[in-house]
């Protein structure tokens, strides 16, 4: 197994975590929520601690967790970057600003730049659409982004 265990990595804080969690119903997303918030990632060490505490699979709980854009395998950025790819951005010009983006933070989505300035993150949909394309930065939302609004938040996430 390929170990991506974080510095701060401790099975035993994960299976804490679970057993704080297991009696929700439905503990699994919850479980996945508070391993990321804890280590800034689900690590897939934690994948086969969080099966055997939940009575499923690795391969289950891996499934969820791939199937939510929203849990990493490895830490985020200091900065994360979202940028709207839904239909109504899109319409909007989001198709472009995503391209500018990609180019001005030297990234593709779902990656994190060298220096761990920023993670930059595909997105579908923020809620924002009268005001698209819409992005996120560190969990605020803005709305009317253009290449301007980008290059900005370039200069602020690597300042």
């Amino acid at each position: 197994m390929v170990s991506n265990l974080s510095p701060d990595f401790s099975g035993d804080r994960v299976a804490a975590i679970v057993d704080e969690l297991v009696d929700l119903e439905g503990p699994l997303l919850p479980i996945l929520h508070a391993v990321q918030e804890e280590f800034g990632c689900v690590p897939q060490d934690a994948l086969p601690v969080i099966a055997k505490k939940l009575n499923l699979s690795r391969a289950e709980v891996h499934g969820v967790m791939s199937f939510y854009h929203d849990f990493r395998e490895q830490p985020a950025g200091r900065h994360t970057v979202k940028i709207c790819r839904a239909e109504a951005c899109q319409s909007m010009g989001g198709d472009r600003i995503a391209e500018h983006a990609k180019g001005r933070f030297k990234v593709d989505f779902g990656q994190t730049a060298p220096d761990g300035s920023v993670t930059l993150e595909a997105v579908y949909c923020l809620g924002l659409c009268a005001c698209a394309p819409a992005a996120m930065v560190d969990g605020k939302v803005v709305g009317r982004v253009d290449e301007a609004r980008i290059d900005a938040i370039s200069s602020e996430v690597r300042s």
